[in-house]
């Protein structure tokens, strides 16, 4: 087969997963599905958003991708290893990072931490110092190389975690909440980094996040799953596309205005700035802004207005408020 047939193997693969934990034991023992079978794929050098709820199933389905936990059905394999039989292996072809945990040592500085982690994941001398010269110019480690992580600031520690989870060069990175209680700046810098990671390196990403400004700017394709199951696979647009995509418009009033004078059902009147001005999220598939115009001026004079496109925030609650999947 010439090398322009060949098509490549997905890195993850999942077919018909699930988990099912049990409360109590014996014949009163309760079974409490925690993912319902779901089946995924994920191509190599992917930056995919595995979204959801808290309580959705998120967690569970990273566990059983890194091999924490063993699935009650169907198959996964990683890289073309079983994560739950294979896990040391499988550990050095991936990296992780979870927002709230740590890997790194809490009294030592952080350069005796990649120290530690060096000797861990079997990176000889030429390999580590390579990839710590390219990973402290890339976060700036360097102003902090030597404070103990138990005195960085959460940014520097972010950082910090990052070089540690990349430090042997895996595959793929999966990342839980990353940039959770980080400032702008700090967040925006872990973002430009993990674009640069994915594209120049082709380094699979798996995110899980509830911030969606992380999804907008970095994620190619998302997988919402609820409930154990999986809702949505595909991109933001296509998201967009299939939830009716909920639109903004602020409106100011030159007087306050009389809401009862008009009907506008499925129009949600969230919030006010003041008493003459309002924002209404609308579905673009049931109303035009011409029509929702009309409407509002039997409410009052129209001073000014303003519209905006679709937010991901918006359109997630929409997704998670429905009664069904939608469908890949």
């Amino acid at each position: 087969m010439s090398e322009r047939t060949q098509t490549r193997s997905p890195i993850i693969v999942a077919d018909n997963l699930e988990k099912t934990f049990f409360r109590g034991r014996g014949r009163k023992a309760v079974q409490i599905p925690a993912v319902k079978p779901l089946s995924l794929t994920v191509e190599p050098g992917e930056f995919i958003g595995f979204l959801g709820p808290n309580g959705a199933g998120k967690s569970t389905t990273i566990k059983m991708l890194i091999g924490i936990l063993e699935p009650s059905g169907g198959t996964v394999h990683v890289d073309g290893l079983i994560p739950a039989k294979h896990r040391v292996h499988l550990a050095l072809r991936l990296g992780v990072v979870f927002g709230q945990r740590t890997q790194l040592w809490w009294d030592l500085p952080l350069l005796e931490s990649y120290r530690l982690l060096k000797v861990m994941y079997r990176v000889n001398e030429a390999d580590y110092r390579r990839q710590m010269e390219t990973l402290v110019e890339l976060l700036d480690l360097s102003s902090f190389w030597h404070t103990p992580v138990r005195q960085l600031s959460l940014g520097q520690r972010m950082r910090g975690e990052l070089a540690a989870a990349l430090l042997h060069r895996p595959k793929i990175l999966v990342l839980d909440e990353p940039t959770i209680g980080l400032d702008v700046t700090a967040k925006s810098d872990v973002r430009r980094f993990l674009l640069r990671e994915n594209r120049e390196r082709r380094t699979t990403i798996v995110l899980t996040t509830h911030d969606m400004s992380d999804v907008e700017e970095l994620c190619t394709r998302i997988v919402v799953i609820n409930q154990g199951i999986k809702m949505f696979d595909g991109t933001v647009n296509h998201l967009e596309e299939r939830t009716g995509a909920l639109s903004a418009l602020h409106v100011t009033f030159q007087t306050t205005p009389l809401w009862d004078a008009i009907n506008l059902p499925g129009i949600e009147h969230l919030s006010s700035d003041d008493d003459r001005s309002v924002l209404l999220h609308y579905n673009r598939r049931q109303f035009t802004p011409p029509q929702i115009l009309e409407q509002i001026r039997e409410a009052g004079r129209i001073e000014d207005f303003r519209m905006e496109e679709p937010r991901l925030e918006l359109i997630m609650r929409t997704l998670y408020e429905g009664d069904g999947r939608l469908g890949e």
